[in-house]
């Protein structure tokens, strides 16, 4: 089996499963899977599911998500090409290029009120084409992406097709061997050859600012602003650092300043604007016809700084009243070695960034808050079950990949072992988990919003409340996520499965958000402090009880969602109104009563939370002792590293010195200090963990 059949198989397994648990047709749990992928890779916004398709006649169409970026006038529309069959099929041009006419037959339809006052307001086809009636005269760029679990012959670039309605159409397909590169690439970014002559005509000028003796290239560019909106129309977010790219997609709107001066003072914009900062891995170079060096194509362009800058310029030319033919933007290009790329690009972009509003919560990515959820899912087992000798793990992947890794070179016992020990239904990744606490925190109308802006909300909340009380962050904490994301994932599958729920399909993510959302607003309402996380956590099950209580809930929930005021015609919109909770958490609503243990008191509530900073505390330090411990054999490497950098304090060289000896027993001060060192030689990219 090569490569792309082993990843075609993981696919369809993952596909079963996301099916199994959350109560979906295959086709449907394929769409979320990719939705994913394509979101985490830049190449669309957070999609929403709305399955429409119109077969036969002259112009046929079908969509199966859509999201509209209205700071930056882009629609999204996305089309399955879902094969359901046990072997990897070849995607052919003609089906490929029938599907993805069909979505622009949809968005050409979707602008014609005939056609929108002929859908059911309920029904999956409008809440996909009322966004475009109703957004058409914001909507610059349309996007049409095409997934499927077939193999395209030879990868293909993302194409600028022609003007659909006077908006501009770019194309672009995620087939399995894309989907397996994304999946394979972890942290790094998908590989991207940008080739500028074919896009411009002739290899772009450069200087070179560097020599090659040291272990990157730099380079600077003049960019005219025509290439620079051609080359990031094309490849929209995809060119931007992952860290610059969620800040964009949760937060920036439009620069107007940027926009003002290229519409008053283009030839000004070259001396106004701070320009771009980028990476790549390689670049291909020749020489001008004028005897200066260019750049002809880039390999794995990536934009850490001028993420704005560069959405802005493409915003101004979709928009037509602004040309573009005097802007040029001064770009500073670092080539790195593929092998460094990982750990070398996020420090160029944090340090890049450090002179604008991109704050830590948005390199929350790379947080210790992750590390430390890391470590305590590979040591904290659930208690068993029964007939089972030992418990399952909640496996929380820090990041993209860790869980397959763990299976990577493993034989089948030990896949098997491992796979008991921490099951696939227990795998947790970082933007579920944010959106099980947000839900909790009763905030269901950002958990609406889409997994990227509901991860932003969480990291600014957990940023500032890890500096203010770290010890918070416990193995109690830890338990109680995974207690969160089990009701969740059973509340879920229980709408998805649920007869209601299969008559009228439709908001399920919103309604399973909204319905936890009014639980623990509920739970207040009793004049008790939560929900009985412990309950959930030794049993790996929900009580009866609140199985009962939910089972009641959800439709009722998804009913009251459904019943958006007048002005509101968009259910999924209206979701996504701070307006829709205040309504929802009002509606009194028919649900069995919650026996004590299903929820705590204030009492117990603070008592357990005192438990959990009592043991963080003495967690913290036997980390310590470990991490000194591990630094005796290489104490003078760690002494000299940090003297390089001019980091070394007396107290820090002095508890070295005593490492050096084999002495551990360090004073109060010195302990301290060492833990300020090995947090600022960590911060500058040279654990202790790697030395020696």
């Amino acid at each position: 089996m090569d490569d792309l059949d082993a990843a075609f198989e993981e696919l369809r397994e993952d596909v079963m499963l996301e099916a199994e648990a959350s109560g979906l047709f295959q086709e449907e749990a394929f769409f979320e899977i990719y939705a994913e992928a394509a979101s985490e890779n830049g190449d669309t916004i957070d999609l929403e599911y709305a399955h429409c398709r119109k077969e036969g006649g002259s112009k046929p169409y079908r969509v199966d998500g859509h999201a509209f970026d209205a700071d930056r006038g882009t629609l999204y529309l996305a089309v399955c090409d879902f094969r359901e069959g046990r072997a990897l099929q070849s995607l052919q041009a003609a089906r490929m290029d029938s599907a993805l006419r069909q979505a622009t037959n949809f968005f050409e339809n979707a602008l014609a009120p005939e056609f929108i006052n002929s859908l059911e307001d309920s029904s999956q086809c409008f809440s996909a084409a009322y966004p475009v009636y109703m957004n058409q005269q914001s909507i610059r760029r349309l996007r049409v992406i095409l997934f499927s679990n077939a193999r395209l012959a030879a990868r293909r670039p993302p194409l600028l097709m022609a003007d659909v309605a006077g908006v501009p159409v770019v194309y672009t397909v995620l087939d399995l061997s894309r989907y397996a590169e994304i999946q394979k690439s972890r942290s790094a970014p998908e590989a991207i050859e940008v080739d500028l002559e074919s896009i411009v005509g002739d290899a772009l000028p450069c200087l070179r600012a560097s020599t090659t003796s040291g272990d990157h290239e730099s380079y600077l560019l003049a960019l005219p602003g025509d290439i620079l909106a051609d080359v990031y129309g094309l490849y929209g977010a995809r060119l931007l650092e992952q860290n610059v790219r969620t800040y964009l997609q949760a937060r920036t709107k439009v620069n107007q300043g940027i926009l003002k001066t290229i519409r008053e003072e283009p030839e000004m914009f070259f001396a106004y604007n701070n320009g771009l900062t980028a990476t790549a891995s390689g670049v291909e170079l020749k020489q001008l016809n004028d005897g200066q060096l260019g750049i002809s194509s880039i390999r794995d362009l990536q934009i850490v700084n001028g993420g704005q800058t560069t959405a802005s310029i493409l915003y101004a030319k979709d928009i037509g009243k602004s040309p573009l033919d005097k802007i040029h933007v001064q770009m500073k290009l670092s080539v790195i070695p593929p092998d460094s790329v990982e750990t070398v690009v996020p420090r160029i972009s944090r340090w890049a960034n450090t002179q604008n509003r991109i704050s830590e919560a948005d390199f929350f990515s790379n947080h210790p808050f992750h590390l430390q959820m890391e470590r305590y899912s590979r040591v904290l087992a659930a208690p068993p079950k029964d007939g089972a000798l030992i418990g399952e793990k909640w496996f929380y992947e820090r990041a993209r990949g860790q869980y397959r890794d763990g299976m990577a070179y493993a034989s089948k016992a030990e896949r098997r072992k491992y796979q008991l020990e921490f099951p696939q239904a227990k795998v947790m990744v970082k933007t579920d988990l944010a959106k099980y606490v947000v839900t909790f925190e009763c905030r269901p109308d950002i958990v609406s919003k889409g997994a990227q802006k509901c991860f932003m909300h969480f990291a600014t909340e957990t940023t500032k409340s890890w500096k203010a009380a770290q010890a918070e962050y416990n193995e109690i904490w830890f338990k109680k996520a995974c207690s969160m994301a089990f009701l969740f994932r059973w509340t879920d599958k229980m709408i998805g499965q649920s007869d209601w729920y299969q008559e009228d399909r439709g908001y399920k993510s919103q309604t399973v958000t909204y319905t936890l959302s009014w639980l623990a607003h509920h739970v207040k309402q009793l004049g008790r402090a939560t929900i009985n996380w412990d309950a959930i956590w030794s049993t790996q099950d929900v009580p009866e009880e609140l199985q009962e209580f939910l089972e009641q809930l959800a439709p009722q929930i998804a009913a009251a969602i459904k019943d958006a005021p007048a002005a509101v015609r968009n259910v999924g919109e209206y979701c996504k109104m701070q307006a829709c909770w205040e309504n929802i958490s009002k509606s009194k609503l028919r649900v069995p009563s919650l026996p004590d243990h299903i929820t705590l008191d204030e009492f117990e509530a603070k008592n357990i939370k005192k438990s959990g900073r009592d043991t963080k505390r003495i967690d913290t330090e036997i980390d310590l002792d470990v991490v000194l411990f591990s630094i005796v054999p290489k104490a003078d490497l760690v002494r000299a590293s940090a003297d390089q950098r001019r980091i070394l304090s007396d107290k820090s060289n002095r508890a070295l010195q005593k490492l050096a000896a084999g002495n551990l027993t360090l004073s109060r001060a010195e302990r301290n200090a060492m833990k300020l060192l090995i947090n600022r030689l960590a911060d500058e990219g040279a654990p202790v963990e790697s030395m020696g």
